[in-house]
């Protein structure tokens, strides 16, 4: 006996897949449209930025007005204690020495110890107060003008991977790093230098290594040039056996024959890109010694960024701090500057990444960072810099308010750790998010790295969800489908 179908004719309809996706598509449209009207749905198309290829750095706007025209990023491989620095925790004291429950009992390093308090004692600092610890007394000094995330959270406790979270939005290799977005959207507005540079620390490149200013899928064009004051930018010099008459021939021959094949090929992108990348080259022979020279900076510049005091390496980065702010002052649009390298020299010798020894080894970077840094942000504010530059102080992830089980250090820690901002767009003396009494994980107004990343964007004048670029059947951005802007530390 034939059973009778309880599906309509128009249910069965729908059962044919085509007939099912042309009726989804234009339901879903339709929803949308009414959804957008109502405010609930908001404008996704994908803003694409109009590159001339024979001049691809050329200054663009950007999607909506905003202060902030250049960026400032300060990297600090190798996990910060937010303990230690700049998220102060009473509670720390009183449980010293104790294991309450609640926390874990085995974290990235093995089993966990017992809490310990901040191996520095915090004071407060400024019109607000901020309780600042005395291993970081010149940031201290500077707190008015910063605006303290506390609440920062990774999906990650390994470096690599965080790394690559925090400079790319995703954990894996092959995406292009924040400064690579912001050079694609932006250009820059200085002809003779690149748009993005990355500044790496004098002891050598971060542990995700180029990954961090990588272009990934988007034009070579707006990968990052990495060099410093000890590693200087290679092949600029004109070789001894080759005059200065031969070579400009050479370059104008060069010129003539590419000028003629554009003739021929005018809509061959590639061939013009490659031409302004070559000339940018040739620009910078003159523009890269010339900002390199910082030995003319007046004496009390170099006291205030340290260049004459401390170890080796806190005098290398403080000149490295020097030479951001000539970078920025030239007009270069994000500029990457690396407080720390890969770990190989040993746990908190080459970088923040202190599971042994907490005091000696945090305590040494606390003497390279501090002083160029702060000295670094101070003379900016005083230049009028912060008017129309960012500044992005971050690290991949924490470290964990109790110490390992079988160390003297403390534990990466992704559930909750502090970063900063400062400069145009951002609230002055401000502090955002909380963690937990003890400070292990944040636990009012989470801060995912899309959410912090999605800000920074923002407060360039980018929309997070609208700067994109297709890749392999995906649009792809740097927040991938996730971030909302922190509209509350937006001054």
């Amino acid at each position: 006996m034939k059973s009778k179908s309880s599906i309509s004719p128009r249910g069965l309809s729908m059962l044919d897949r085509r007939r099912f996706g042309k009726s989804m598509l234009g339901g879903g449209m339709s929803l949308l449209a009414l959804l957008k009207n109502d405010g609930f749905a908001t404008e996704t198309t994908a803003i694409r930025p109009d590159i001339d290829p024979q001049n691809p750095y050329a200054p663009r706007p950007p999607h909506f007005e905003s202060q902030a025209k250049k960026v400032l990023v300060i990297n600090l491989p190798g996990a910060v204690s937010q303990v230690d620095t700049i998220d102060y925790k009473p509670a720390l004291e009183k449980g010293h020495g104790k294991k309450p429950g609640g926390l874990p009992e085995v974290t990235f390093g093995g089993p966990t110890g017992k809490l310990h308090k901040p191996f520095w004692k915090f004071r407060p600092y400024g019109e607000t107060g901020k309780m600042i610890s005395d291993l970081v007394p010149h940031l201290g000094e500077l707190s008015d003008d910063l605006c303290f995330i506390h609440s920062m959270t990774s999906e990650s406790s390994n470096h690599p991977q965080a790394e690559n979270f925090l400079n790319t939005g995703f954990i894996m290799e092959g995406f292009p790093s924040f400064g690579a977005w912001t050079a694609y959207a932006l250009g820059s507005e200085n002809s003779e230098l690149p748009a993005f540079i990355s500044i790496n620390d004098p002891r050598g490149m971060p542990r995700s290594g180029r990954n961090n200013w990588g272009n990934g899928f988007l034009p070579a064009a707006y990968q990052g040039t990495d060099f410093g004051i000890s590693s200087p930018v290679k092949n600029l010099t004109r070789p001894d056996r080759l005059t200065e008459s031969a070579d400009l021939q050479t370059v104008d021959l060069i010129r003539r024959m590419n000028d003629l094949h554009l003739e021929r090929f005018p809509e061959d992108n590639d061939l013009a890109a490659r031409i302004a990348s070559y000339e940018l080259a040739g620009q910078m022979q003159m523009s890269v010694p010339e900002v390199m020279n910082i030995e003319g900076e007046p004496e009390h510049i170099h006291r205030l960024y340290g260049t004459g005091t401390g170890s080796e390496t806190k005098r290398l980065y403080a000149k490295n701090c020097i030479l951001a702010r000539r970078l920025l002052e030239r007009g270069v649009r994000v500029v990457q500057l690396f407080n720390g390298s890969d770990a190989s020299g040993g746990n908190g010798i080459t970088n923040w990444d202190s599971h042994t020894e907490m005091e000696k080894t945090h305590g040494m970077q606390g003497e390279i960072m501090d002083q160029p840094t702060a000295g670094l942000i101070a003379d900016m504010k005083q230049r009028g810099m912060l008017e129309d530059t960012l500044i992005v102080w971050a690290t991949e992830f924490g470290r964990t308010p109790f110490l390992q089980g079988f160390g003297t250090g403390r534990d990466h820690n992704p559930s909750g750790f502090t970063c900063f901002l400062a400069g145009a767009g951002v609230k002055k003396g401000f502090s955002f998010g909380q963690s937990d009494e003890w400070g292990y994980e944040a636990v009012s107004d989470k801060v995912e790295m899309y959410d912090f990343n999605a800000t920074i964007l923002h407060l360039m004048g980018l929309d997070h969800e609208r700067l994109s670029f297709y890749h392999n059947g995906i649009e792809r951005r740097l927040t991938n489908v996730h971030g909302h802007v922190i509209k509350d530390v937006l001054a």
